[in-house]
């Protein structure tokens, strides 16, 4: 694993698998989407690894067992659309999660991020946000959605992405280098078009079948 106090580059043999399936141009949407799904799982885990825990004790079938329930209260934050399809491994994995969402797309003459819809709770800001999205290519949603995150009131913000850019990876970490980021994978560039290289084409295409990318 790469890894450093705020970047994690997980490093295991069954995610190098999944993400080759999920890469491959042949691959099904239905393929993508649980490709993505086992991903997402494991970014879940590894971003999970540091939470505190609060003493439990629960009766088992045969006498009382003593516990850990999660102490914070933790925060979904899927950048609509392609970053709905990491919300429910993430929540199987933590389900007294909250789900909020941020809608964005990317402006293709700019490649800008443009923010169309904003869900959060006044007043309730959670302990742990974590901003889910298949692609850190630019990193301009995710800039964007971590600061609303902050301006909301949560500092304890983590970025779950299947696949990165290292310009994307350091755009966060110059605007925000507070903020963890956990990936499967950081290739090597972003091209002209501002695309991930070599990526997996479109994830909200791929995933939603609106594109044979």
């Amino acid at each position: 694993m790469t890894h450093s106090s705020l970047l994690h580059e997980l490093d295991h043999p069954l995610v190098h698998y999944h993400m080759t399936v999920l890469r491959d141009c042949q691959s099904s949407g239905e393929q993508f989407r649980n490709q993505i799904d086992r991903l997402a799982t494991f970014l879940a885990i590894e971003a999970t690894r540091d939470l505190t825990l609060t003493p439990q004790t629960v009766q088992t079938p045969i006498g009382p067992a003593d516990g850990h329930m999660l102490a914070p209260s933790i925060a979904l934050i899927p950048i609509l659309r392609a970053g709905l399809g990491l919300v429910n491994p993430v929540l199987g994995m933590i389900p007294q999660a909250q789900v909020y969402h941020l809608g964005m797309y990317r402006d293709e003459r700019t490649a800008e991020p443009v923010e169309y819809y904003c869900k959060l709770p006044e007043n309730r800001a959670a302990d742990i946000a974590m901003v889910v999205d298949p692609m850190l290519a630019t990193g301009g949603s995710i800039r964007s959605a971590i600061a609303t995150l902050k301006r909301w009131g949560t500092n304890d913000i983590r970025v779950l992405s299947v696949l990165a850019a290292p310009e994307g990876i350091a755009a966060v970490q110059a605007e925000f280098p507070d903020t963890k980021i956990y990936v499967c994978k950081i290739d090597k560039q972003l091209d002209s078009r501002k695309f991930i290289v070599p990526g997996l084409g479109d994830a909200g295409d791929r995933m939603f079948n609106t594109s044979k990318a």
